[in-house]
């Protein structure tokens, strides 16, 4: 199975202002971690794209192409045993936690090789050995489902964060609210995540919120404080990120985050997105987080040699990782029979 891109030791910054703002409370690791997550998260998400065009890719995919800032910020501040839930828009999620490149395309073509062994496919991405725990297709459900397992490592005492990722549609769900509620009551350890990309599905999220800010604005109804962070930014992504989580795992309680971003492509692969206006398109693609944050790492003193070095080395893996996943074959039936109680079994239990 292809293993993640490694990309060689970080050449030494050099001197001067910009070497200075490399080493601030960030860092050049983690800044290179987060570049390294961003590319692996576009280039895949591009890659899915042209498999689904070759018809490799069954049903529809949602891409998050222009939206892999909030997950490389947040995904660097997790520690490796915090959970994430993610909604059907969560390849990125599932990346950027560790899971390969070629158990995710695998689970994107219905291969033997994925994730779920092709069973879950690219709505329902999950892995659990890496805190991916699970990609959800019904808005606003994985809410509670991310308080429980918060509340689960509380009482436990294990230190774990878990940190839930929705849309700014899920925010008029009921689900969401509840969530919110007794998290809040309970002090537990969750951090909420609002990818805020203007739409819901079609629909303008401001045609339909009486607030400008449709998670942030409602933050304190649950004693929370308002956070809005520019989700195209994965330096301002992991400050905030950081901070929350650790306020979780010190039992200080839940925050809720809204980052602002946006989405390059359609709802889904059966969406042109025409009822976006193109000048809007235009203008966020000048906002596009990677070329954005390629020029800031060149800027801070990161050789050219090393960040091309990153891009070459998450190509080679991606195009290793594509080719594995063709020729792993289909699920075989009796799969079909396994991993569907906690068991490990398909049998009914009474």
């Amino acid at each position: 199975m292809a293993k993640k891109a490694k990309s060689k030791a970080p050449a030494k910054s050099g001197k001067g202002r910009g070497a200075a703002r490399l080493n601030d409370d960030i860092g050049e690791e983690k800044r290179l971690e987060m570049f390294q997550m961003q590319l692996e998260v576009r280039l895949l998400e591009n890659r899915a794209n042209d498999l689904f065009l070759q018809n490799l890719v069954k049903g529809t995919i949602h891409l998050s192409v222009g939206m892999e800032a909030v997950a490389a910020g947040c995904g660097a501040a997790m520690r490796k045993n915090d959970y994430t839930f993610c909604t059907y828009r969560g390849h990125a999620h599932t990346m950027v936690r560790g899971a390969p490149m070629t158990g995710v395309l695998g689970e994107l073509m219905g291969r033997e090789c994925g994730l779920l062994n092709g069973k879950g496919g690219s709505m329902h991405l999950t892995s659990v050995e890496h805190g991916a725990m699970g990609s959800y297709a019904i808005i606003g459900a994985h809410l509670p489902i991310a308080v429980g397992a918060a509340w689960s490592a509380q009482y436990r005492g294990s230190g774990q964060v878990s940190v839930c990722f929705f849309g700014d549609g899920a925010t008029n769900i009921g689900a969401f609210h509840e969530a919110l509620n007794m998290a809040a009551i309970w002090k537990l350890p969750v951090v909420f995540v609002c990818e805020n990309n203007l739409y819901m599905e079609y629909t303008p999220i401001a045609d339909v919120i009486p607030v400008e800010h449709p998670a942030a604005d409602r933050a304190s109804a649950y004693g929370m404080d308002q956070i809005l962070v520019d989700g195209n930014d994965p330096d301002a992504v992991f400050r905030v990120a950081r901070d929350a989580i650790e306020m979780a795992r010190a039992g200080d309680g839940p925050s809720i985050i809204e980052a602002k971003t946006y989405r390059h492509l359609g709802h889904s692969r059966a969406d042109p997105g025409t009822y976006r206006p193109p000048e809007e398109i235009e203008e966020w693609k000048k906002r596009d987080p990677i070329p954005m944050y390629r020029k800031r790492l060149l800027d801070y003193g990161v050789t050219e040699k090393t960040v091309s070095g990153i891009e070459d080395a998450v190509m080679k893996a991606l195009d290793e990782a594509t080719e594995e996943a063709k020729a792993s074959p289909v699920p075989a039936l009796e799969l079909g029979h396994t991993e569907v109680w906690a068991d490990g079994g398909s049998a009914w239990r009474n």
